[in-house]
């Protein structure tokens, strides 16, 4: 695989864990350089860097982050198949020579493949909604392209990065986009832990069938369930969540690609469109097609409001179960204690033995920081003006940072804590029999205003409903134990 030695710059941070920017400090390199010139003049750029002068600009320009796009290899790899895509219907119309064409396309494969990544050195936050993230990608495939070509980098009189790499396009349809395909890659990579993590939950309401408990509400004791049954609850809730992320995808396949500037298609040939998107669909294995209104899909961001609210739909649900395991599994002496869940570090550094639900919890911080995103996203999307949407890069920081963490959290959630669950039975059976809840599965066959009575006996003597039941002569213990059976109370057939 090809490797990159590119040195990476510097510009005014320290290696502190809060950086602040030094606006005093230009940007430096070491080693031999490379001069580069744009309308604006020249700059230095590190010999060996395939990023150019525009890229070396914003990094100067956007030292806010050092959450660098080379950290979103979905939104990576979906930048390069836009440039594929245009490569190839550029080619087919005849707009671009086709061994430029063709070179494009290979080195965008290498790329997607993995190679050059930790060339993608810019910033996920900058102005200019998302241009120097294209710019930077048209440099980045033109340098290797020259290299590949026996040129030095930068002789873009070889090959160019706009005239070439970007034929065709604007920022403002190659970079949106991108992100919309950036954003179907994670959604099917959560998708699928996803569903492992409701199968984790499916088969924990299969091993806990039998084990009877005392529901509640309001926190307050209910009537009887089974453990098997809360814990199928759970993958029924996150089965539904799955449903509506699904839904989304076909959304976000919908893309504006051959719109160029503001929708109009200018300096793009009218066949472009359809060819990009065309090919763009078989590169990708997605439904990918033109939106009926390029001026409407230029300037219109809700797609990712959707995206991010059903997202966070999703990180609440799952931190509300979260919630749940960590009351049951609480104690082990002195909370609820019906569940164990798996020990992965000591918990205090005081108090020996203890061992708190970290698991649960860091999902927790990631359903919150989801929340927090999807208030930046909606922001953004609000802010947008006339015929653009300035702020992409916040909506696409936001969303594939959410999307990255929410999978990473499934998977811990599922192969770090639901998988190991055990129940604690001796400790749940001893609640159910002393439990006046249980009396509430009785009043079919003794009814309300007896097992009311009952009710009180039990909670002024502390006696066992069955056993205040037998007595009373009321029905028998065989009758009772039918009764109370975890196949009666949970509803279920056995």
């Amino acid at each position: 695989m090809l490797e990159t030695t590119g040195p990476a710059p510097s510009f005014g941070f320290s290696d502190s864990d809060d950086p602040i920017f030094n606006p005093d400090a230009a940007v430096t390199y070491t080693g031999p350089t490379r001069t580069e010139r744009d309308s604006l003049g020249e700059m230095e750029i590190p010999a060996d860097a395939y990023w150019g002068i525009h890229t070396a600009r914003a990094l100067y320009n956007f030292p806010i982050t050092r959450r660098a796009l080379s950290n979103y290899p979905d939104f990576v790899r979906a930048l390069v198949r836009v440039k594929q895509a245009a490569a190839l219907a550029n080619k087919e119309i005849g707009v671009l020579d086709g061994s430029k064409s063709d070179l494009i396309v290979e080195v965008c494969e290498e790329i997607y493949n993995g190679a050059l990544h930790n060339e993608f050195v810019l910033g996920v936050l900058q102005g200019g909604a998302g241009t120097s993230t294209n710019m930077s990608t048209n440099e980045i495939i033109a340098n290797r392209a020259l290299e590949k070509l026996g040129h030095n980098k930068g002789e873009y009189q070889h090959f160019h990065p706009i005239d070439d790499v970007n034929r065709s396009q604007s920022t403002n349809d190659a970079y949106p986009t991108a992100v919309k395909l950036a954003t179907v890659f994670g959604l099917q990579r959560l998708l699928t832990e996803h569903a492992l993590l409701i199968q984790s939950f499916r088969d924990k309401g299969v091993e806990f069938r039998d084990v009877v408990k005392i529901g509640r509400t309001q926190m307050q004791d209910a009537v009887p369930m089974t453990l098997g049954q809360e814990f199928n609850s759970f993958a029924t809730t996150l089965g539904e969540d799955a449903e509506r992320l699904s839904e989304i995808i076909p959304w976000l396949c919908e893309t504006n690609l051959g719109a160029t500037a503001i929708g109009t298609g200018i300096t793009a040939d009218a066949r472009y469109a359809e060819a990009a998107s065309r090919h763009l669909g078989v590169l990708t294995g997605l439904p990918v097609t033109t939106a009926p209104d390029l001026i409407e899909a230029t300037s219109d961001t809700g797609i990712f409001m959707t995206v991010s609210g059903t997202l966070k739909r999703a990180a609440v649900k799952v931190s509300k179960i979260c919630n749940d395991l960590r009351l049951l599994s609480s104690g082990p002496q002195a909370g609820f204690g019906e569940i164990n869940l798996p020990a992965r570090q000591a918990g205090s550094s005081i108090m020996p033995g203890k061992v708190n639900p970290v698991i649960p919890e860091v999902v927790n911080q990631v359903a919150f920081t989801v929340i927090g995103a999807d208030a930046t996203v909606t922001a953004a999307v609000e802010a947008g003006q006339l015929q653009l949407n300035a702020f992409e890069p916040v909506i696409a920081s936001s969303i594939l940072q959410s999307l990255a963490w929410m999978t990473n959290a499934f998977h811990t959630l599922r192969v770090n804590c639901v998988d190991g669950i055990t129940a604690n039975r001796d400790r749940l059976a001893a609640m159910v029999a002393s439990s006046v809840g249980v009396i509430t599965a009785l009043i079919p066959v003794i009814g309300y205003e007896e097992a009311a009575k009952l009710a009180k006996t039990a909670l002024a003597t502390g006696a066992p409903i069955r056993e205040l039941v037998v007595n009373a002569g009321l029905m028998s213990a065989d009758e009772v134990d039918a009764a109370l059976s975890p196949a009666k109370l949970s509803n279920a057939s056995e």
